[in-house]
């Protein structure tokens, strides 16, 4: 049974400097929302998006598109952690082009990013434009309107000693009609423009309904190889993708990756070769598979925390004196063991075994019992595991999936799945051709030089964790920490009582060990 997973883990700069993060209180370690991240998100690029609504095609798209963008900037809008969308500007592009939304950041405002995604919806798709070459022109107007609008916020918010570490932004232009010929009239008509704080030019093509014909230059869009030449410093990059909610999404959630790539993340660092006394280097990148659910504020949560037992048990409104009921868990599908991608869980297992309650009679134990073994042995024997649904705790309306793993003991692993609304862009392609022999031999050589282990056993390794904290708890408390009293306290007892007598050899109060140890821990101590 594999207890390990590639965890999509989030993570923090506790040095944010975004000017949403300097609003929000910082989450405390002992929060569910506190989460670690390695690299910094201050580098995220501030955001315009361009939609081309030009009818008739407008029409196939609009409902997709606003829908996608409307499911997007509620998440957005709600994640807690460093700003990875600090400004936002949208643009529609109709019969003329129009500013929106000017920028503004995303987190905390969804109210009126919400109402800028009706308007859109509100733009008719019905009517034809003269050619398809105007709707080119818009575009072009509508990004060097953008630039010129980040510019300006850019110097009003850097005066005096304020910086701004945003210095960037990227432009998405989402387009109905055909990307190279939109992508040839951009790299014509910004060619002369000051494209200094633009990082990137996305054309996004949604392949609709609507027939735009061949992908011929019109005579507004002709060039030579000479003019090809003059291309932007900025590549206009071209995205083409089907008309769904799904595929828009997807897109739009890769705004909510770490776009640093000024280095690299992490360094690989393998065993020296026998003919090297210095160690293999691969440097490499981290990408996020997944949104966190501690990154979400929902009261209650999304029931996917797994820490503790205690953690997965439902929220109810019953007194601790009370018992809670068990947490029910809907099996809704079967999923073959080689089918599930280890990148889509996350959190800590749970390990599940049939229940010792003794309030069950020994009748229904044993029947209990039996019907648990014949789970683990039917899932195993066909290499099966087990798709399970929570029902939303305290009313929230919100579900959470959970994956249950056979294993080759009386037990099975219980993992929490993302679902499709947390879920990252990633792209995990497979190289169709063989590694360069001469790297392929240098890999071969270092993993030679380690010892290979069967079975894994994770009491071979230590992490020097009992020593570090109890160094650190010696140097952090007094030696005697019964006898500091406050200074209050001191003084009240330094005063007796009126009428009390006081001795000179009278010793002071010691405190038990028993109500010592109730202090300290916090719990009853039997």
């Amino acid at each position: 049974m594999s207890v390990l997973a590639h965890l999509g883990v989030e993570i923090t700069s506790s040095t944010d400097d975004s000017m949403d993060n300097r609003k929000r209180p910082a989450a405390s370690p002992n929060s569910g929302s506190f989460v670690f991240w390695s690299s910094s998100f201050r580098r995220q690029p501030a955001r315009v998006l361009i939609v081309e609504a030009l009818p008739p095609w407008w029409s196939d798209t609009c409902t997709v598109l606003c829908d996608a963008l409307d499911n997007f900037l509620s998440l957005a809008c709600n994640l807690d952690g460093p700003s990875r969308i600090p400004l936002l500007s949208l643009y529609a592009v109709s019969r003329q082009q129009e500013c929106v939304l000017p920028f503004v950041q995303v987190r905390g405002n969804l109210a009126r990013l919400h109402s800028c995604v009706e308007e859109l919806r509100s733009i008719p798709g019905e009517g034809c434009i003269k050619g398809a070459a105007r709707g080119g022109e818009l575009l072009r107007q509508a990004v060097l309107d953008s630039l010129q609008q980040f510019k300006q916020y850019i110097r009003h918010i850097s005066t005096g000693n304020q910086t701004n570490n945003n210095l960037s932004v990227e432009i998405t232009v989402v387009t109905s009609q055909p990307g190279p010929g939109i992508v040839r009239q951009l790299e014509m008509g910004l060619k002369d423009a000051d494209l200094v704080s633009l990082k990137r030019l996305l054309v996004v093509q949604i392949n609709s309904v609507g027939d735009w014909g061949q992908d011929t230059p019109s005579p507004e869009t002709t060039y030579t190889e000479a003019e090809e030449s003059l291309m932007l410093g900025t590549e206009v990059e071209l995205l083409r993708m089907e008309n769904s909610v799904f595929a828009l999404e997807t897109m739009l959630k890769a705004w909510l990756q770490e776009q640093g790539g000024d280095r690299e993340h992490l360094h690989l660092l393998l065993p020296s070769p026998t003919d090297s006394p210095n160690p293999v280097c691969v440097k490499c990148d981290m990408q996020e598979r997944l949104i966190s659910p501690a990154l979400i504020p929902l009261t209650p949560n999304l029931g996917v925390k797994t820490e503790s037992v205690r953690d997965f048990l439902p929220v109810t409104k019953a007194s601790a004196n009370q018992n809670q009921p068990p947490q029910r868990l809907k099996v809704i599908k079967l999923l073959r063991a080689d089918g599930l991608c280890e990148s889509v869980l996350y959190g800590l297992p749970l390990v599940i075994r049939p229940t010792t309650c003794w309030q069950l009679d020994w009748e229904e134990m044993e029947t209990n019992n039996n019907l648990f073994h014949a789970l683990c042995h039917t899932l195993r024997g066909r290499d099966l595991f087990l798709l399970l649904q929570v029902e939303p705790a305290g009313g929230s309306g919100v579900y959470s999936h959970y994956v249950l793993q056979s294993s080759t003991s009386l037990s099975l692993l219980l993992k929490p799945v993302v679902s499709r609304e947390l879920l990252l862009p990633c792209s995990m392609p497979v190289s169709p051709q063989d590694p360069v022999p001469d790297a392929m031999q240098t890999v071969q050589c270092c993993l030679t030089q380690l010892d290979e282990e069967f079975v894994f056993n994770p009491l071979s390794l230590t992490n020097n964790l009992y020593q570090h904290l109890k160094s650190r708890g010696l140097i952090s408390q007094p030696r005697y920490p019964y006898r500091l009293q406050p200074a209050a306290v001191l003084r009240d007892q330094s005063q007796p009582p009126e009428g009390a007598k006081t001795t000179g050899s009278r010793q002071p109060r010691q405190v038990k060990p028993h109500s010592f140890l109730q202090q300290c821990e916090g719990h009853e101590v039997t």
